[in-house]
């Protein structure tokens, strides 16, 4: 039997079924798509730049949640003359986001597409997150166990805007790139989908 429509989605976005059924694969972003993880996020860069003796402001690191950990530190470093171990600011930030993670939601309209699909499509996750991060937060959501692969920025050269996350997690499922649909939130994600000549889909037509 095909996957049907999650309650609620199909009012809103009437396309999307064609639009799933029209994929030979489907590949989620992680912080943001399907789960609300930006503020845990920012919580824990705060406390990690707090350590290293700087301020971060909320807004400044919402408006940049789509980068990857080392692009945000090289912004920061830049944009405030500011001078530290981006190692050990980046350990910090990822034990804050995991100290966190009973505070983890799902975003329920986009993780009830990847339940319904589970089995029925091959599925990834391809984020610019690390794994340390991205696993353990699928995890707590029960979403894990949807995919057959899950691509972080460990594996491969460049993050998002680049298309090497979503073109190694379509390697790994076996799909040709023009196949897969992509499911983002950010502007950095949904111009990496495109470089990679995947059609895409902005969350913010879903939520």
């Amino acid at each position: 039997m095909p996957p049907t429509d999650p309650k609620g989605l199909s009012d809103k976005a009437p396309f999307l079924r064609d639009l799933i059924a029209g994929a030979e694969a489907l590949i989620f972003d992680c912080d943001g798509t399907l789960v609300a993880s930006p503020d845990l996020y920012a919580a824990g860069w705060r406390q990690a730049f707090s350590k290293a003796g700087y301020s971060l402001e909320p807004g400044w690191y919402h408006r940049r949640s789509g980068l990857s950990e080392q692009v945000l530190l090289d912004e920061f470093s830049q944009q405030f003359g500011a001078a530290f171990d981006h190692r050990q600011v980046i350990g910090d930030m990822r034990q804050g986001v995991i100290d966190r993670l009973h505070m983890l939601r799902e975003i329920s309209q986009v993780a009830a597409i990847a339940r319904q699909n589970a089995g029925a499509k091959p599925m990834a996750v391809a984020s610019s997150g690390p794994r340390a991060i991205v696993a353990p937060s699928l995890r707590t959501v029960n979403l894990l166990s949807c995919f057959d692969a899950v691509v972080t920025i460990e594996d491969v050269a460049q993050a998002k805007p680049a298309p090497d996350l979503f073109l190694k997690a379509a390697d790994l499922l076996g799909v040709e790139p023009e196949n897969c649909l992509v499911f983002e939130d950010s502007p950095q994600g949904i111009l990496a989908a495109e470089n990679a000549g995947m059609r895409c889909l902005d969350i913010s037509l879903l939520v």
